[in-house]
């Protein structure tokens, strides 16, 4: 069950060869040669972009190098699938906007013949590498790269350069309450901290309590062992937190099957329970399927 059990599509250039294409970063210094030069009015944006904020000091930052350096990565763009004239950015739009900042009349493009749907991929690896990424943000795009195309966490530690152990633990993240995910994005609570926090009945108040408090990593450990200060005693039939490791392998499990997986295993014991949860008769068919290991 290492892959999903349905492939959206079938890849036709790899995960590895869409990083090829889209590089390391902004500031590669490796340029790799352009297929031309293209005046910027007739460069557009992706429309489905996943990124819709830019910060204006990084692209006025950005664009003061442009304009001293040139741009050394070239935007990577297609044929416009509404006007063949125009050319839609794949990646690369800071750039583009940083150009036209500087007052370039053109920038240098790789021309490829994507799809809709690995244009959108190759939008979610640019968004991977970006240097300001928050946990979630870059958690968020790990799920969309295995949700929407299928990649196992080793491809995309292969393809992306990253540990697997840091896409598990990214991963996790996304099983925080809502209002933990938005200290992540505000800065206020690290991944570190966060960790301590997976699958824990408290997750919110020890939040509160970590920030407040300003505790390391190492204290946060040990007090979400404890409970948080309002919490302390321990309550008859209060739940135990889930083990961070067991709360990793249902996430893992629900995204191969797509289908919900809780798994209840008590501490100490060998043995336990698995549950899967299927929403209709065709979810039930494709489990029985891979079951009999069709």
């Amino acid at each position: 069950m290492a892959r999903s059990l349905k492939n959206p599509r079938g890849l036709g250039r790899g995960l590895s060869a869409l990083m090829s294409d889209v590089g390391q970063s902004d500031q590669e210094t490796a340029a790799k040669r352009p297929d031309q030069f293209v005046p910027v009015e007739r460069v557009r944006p992706n429309p489905d972009q996943p990124r819709r904020t830019f910060a204006d000091d990084a692209l006025q930052e950005l664009a003061a190098s442009v304009s001293e350096k040139g741009i050394i990565q070239p935007l990577i763009v297609r044929v416009s699938p509404q006007d063949p004239d125009m050319f839609e950015i794949v990646a690369g739009e800071r750039r583009w906007r940083a150009a036209q900042i500087a007052k370039l009349h053109e920038v240098p493009v790789l021309i490829r013949s994507y799809t809709d749907t690995e244009v959108l991929e190759v939008a979610i690896i640019e968004n991977i590498q970006r240097a300001d990424l928050n946990p979630v943000d870059e958690a968020a795009s790990y799920r969309q790269l295995m949700d929407k195309f299928g990649h196992t966490q080793d491809q995309m530690a292969t393809a992306l350069g990253k540990s697997r152990s840091h896409i598990a633990n990214l991963l996790r993240l996304l099983s925080l309450p809502e209002e933990v995910q938005g200290y992540l994005v505000a800065g206020t609570l690290t991944a570190g901290h966060a960790r301590t926090l997976v699958g824990h009945p408290q997750a919110v108040p020890l939040a509160r309590e970590y920030i407040q408090r300003k505790l390391s990593v190492r204290e946060a450990e040990s007090l979400s062992k404890k409970g948080p200060a309002l919490k302390r005693r321990s309550v008859p039939g209060a739940p135990v937190p889930k083990d961070p490791d067991t709360v990793q392998i249902e996430n893992e499990l629900t995204a191969t099957l797509h289908m919900k997986v809780t798994i209840d295993h008590k501490a100490g014991e060998e043995g336990g329970k698995i549950t899967i949860s299927y929403k209709s008769l065709d979810q039930l068919d494709d489990l029985l399927r891979a079951l009999a290991g069709n």
